[in-house]
């Protein structure tokens, strides 16, 4: 038993000595603000940045952080590396907590890794200008929301940097709890981005699905010179020439008729108006009837016609025409000059070059340069290292323990708040909605499923409507994914296929726009039943 126990604690020691190797020798930088951050990093001269950065505890916690203490300001601070990093060698990890302890509406709270700068740049001179080769972090504002890992790249051909932005980026996290962010570069183009270490997106460096724009230009592109011919027809459908509209066809005839089966109601008082005087009214003081007119009492409902079935001259109402057909026109055939839709022909791109590997610019400083309406983001434990392993031990060792006092807190007080659990529920039911927005074939509508979350979260009632409003835009992508392409022939139409074919074709946004006009317009009547 005593020698099982010896050697336990043997491979207990060799285990924590093989990681601390590891941690030193793949640990590029570190800052954990246990310190105050004077010396270290370097507050900007610009006379843009006038947010105070400060060193300041995590809420709750005795870990200290690097704080943006101030509202509506711009912060800009910088950190110069020892020495550059290459992100050309094997792996690189880039990783940081950051905890919005007031939330996040609108602002940034990403970090830019710049590379080297022109020579006689100072730390002082760091502003938005400075170039960068990565930036990666959280930025939520308006229709802004997501994650950003921004590549700057040189191109090859032009010798200029063009920043590369990741497609379908996974969304900031809607708490004030710690959450950490990594980045992971790997030797065979692939990138991961982490939340909290559970990944939330992959994609290669130099795909053009997973970055805009692509890394590699396309090899062809449309000739610019080239010219639609003046006889191509891309009209897939025609009138029938030979269609002749039919003897029975009334175009003149109304939409609407009177009813003539309807019947005045029993009791409907023709002699009353409306609206009256209201007697309680009064005169003002000071109304002068040369300046101001002849003064006349305001008008208020009459209240015989409140218990009657309405007042005033009785007309009978209309109803549909059944004999209603619309403007008649010749059904669709197949074009039988049809060519297509028209497009350019493909040349080869000038533009374009092979690239195996990105050309990365090495990382010489860290830099935090945001413009934020809200105070109290907290940066801390900033890494840089050339192992997963590094990044994934001070995650469980410097993060988690936060994150996990922090989660069962806000725990407690959520069931203090609702003891029947509904925040925490819905809560899980939000954070099932995020993820849902980061679907790709969802993007089209990622800011509107967004802006419907944020609607909830301020108003929790309305939980199962956002989620029906979301079901509702799935079913549409789905619906115009399968049958977004097919074209329905066209065909006579009926009396009611007409009626609904002259709504869409004549009235367009009528619908809404010009009935607001049209009721706006007419008297207010009280509705009149037969």
């Amino acid at each position: 038993m005593t020698g099982r126990f010896a050697l336990f604690l043997f491979l207990a020691f060799a285990s924590f000595q093989f990681l601390c190797f590891a941690a030193d020798d793949d640990t590029v930088f570190y800052e954990s603000f246990d310190e105050p951050f004077d010396g270290r990093w370097i507050v900007s001269d610009k006379d843009d940045y006038k947010g105070v950065w400060k060193h300041s505890k995590s809420e709750g916690h005795d870990d200290y952080g690097l704080l943006v203490s101030e509202k509506a300001r711009k912060y800009a601070i910088v950190n110069d590396l020892d020495k550059p990093v290459s992100l050309k060698d094997g792996s690189t990890v880039l990783q940081f907590e950051t905890r919005l302890q007031n939330g996040l509406e609108c602002g940034g709270a990403y970090l830019k890794y710049l590379r080297p700068q022109e020579a006689g740049w100072k730390a002082k001179e760091f502003d938005n200008e400075s170039p960068y080769s990565v930036m990666f972090g959280p930025d939520k504002c308006g229709g802004t929301n997501k994650v950003h890992f921004i590549l700057k790249h040189k191109n090859p051909k032009s010798g200029e940097f063009v920043e590369h932005h990741l497609k379908y980026p996974p969304s900031v996290p809607s708490d004030k709890l710690t959450h950490v962010y990594t980045a992971i570069l790997k030797p065979d183009n692939e990138v991961r981005i982490l939340i909290d270490g559970e990944e939330k997106k992959k994609a290669n460096l130099l795909s053009g699905d997973d970055f805009e724009p692509p890394l590699i230009p396309a090899k062809t592109i449309p000739d610019p010179d080239d010219k639609k011919p003046e006889d191509w027809d891309e009209r897939a459908k025609i009138p029938d020439p030979s269609a002749v509209k039919p003897d029975d066809w009334d175009e003149d005839a109304p939409m609407e008729i009177e009813d003539e089966e309807a019947v005045k109601p029993e009791g409907w008082l023709d002699d009353e108006p409306e609206e009256v005087d209201d007697p309680e009214a009064t005169k003002p003081e000071d109304w002068d009837d040369e300046e101001d007119g002849e003064w006349e009492s305001p008008k208020i409902d009459n209240p015989k016609c409140e218990a009657a079935p309405g007042c005033g001259e009785w007309k009978r109402p209309m109803k549909m025409n059944p004999a209603y057909k619309g403007k008649w026109s010749a059904p669709l055939i197949d074009n039988p000059n049809y060519k297509g839709i028209w497009k350019p022909q493909e040349i080869p791109n000038p533009d374009y070059f092979e690239l195996e590997k990105p050309d990365f610019e090495p990382i010489a400083a860290i830099g935090i340069e945001i413009w934020t309406m809200q105070d109290g983001i907290l940066f801390d434990n900033i890494l840089i290292a050339k192992n997963e392993k590094v990044a994934e031990s001070y995650r469980e060792t410097a993060w988690k323990p936060k994150f996990e006092v922090e989660k069962e807190k806000q725990k407690v007080e959520e069931e203090a708040a609702d003891p029947d659990g509904l925040s925490g529920f819905q809560k899980k039911v939000f954070e099932v909605l995020y993820k849902v927005a980061d679907i790709p074939f969802l993007s089209e509508y990622k800011l509107q499923i967004l802006d419907v979350i944020e609607m909830a979260e301020k108003q929790p009632n309305i939980t199962i409507g956002v989620i029906v409003s979301i079901v509702v835009i799935i079913l549409t992508v789905l619906f115009k994914l399968i049958f977004g392409g097919k074209k329905q022939p066209r065909v006579e139409k009926e009396p009611e296929a007409a009626e609904a074919s002259n709504k869409e074709s004549t009235s367009g946004e009528k619908t809404e726009e010009e009935e607001k006009e049209e009721n706006a317009a007419a008297p207010r009547r009280r509705r009149r039943e037969t």
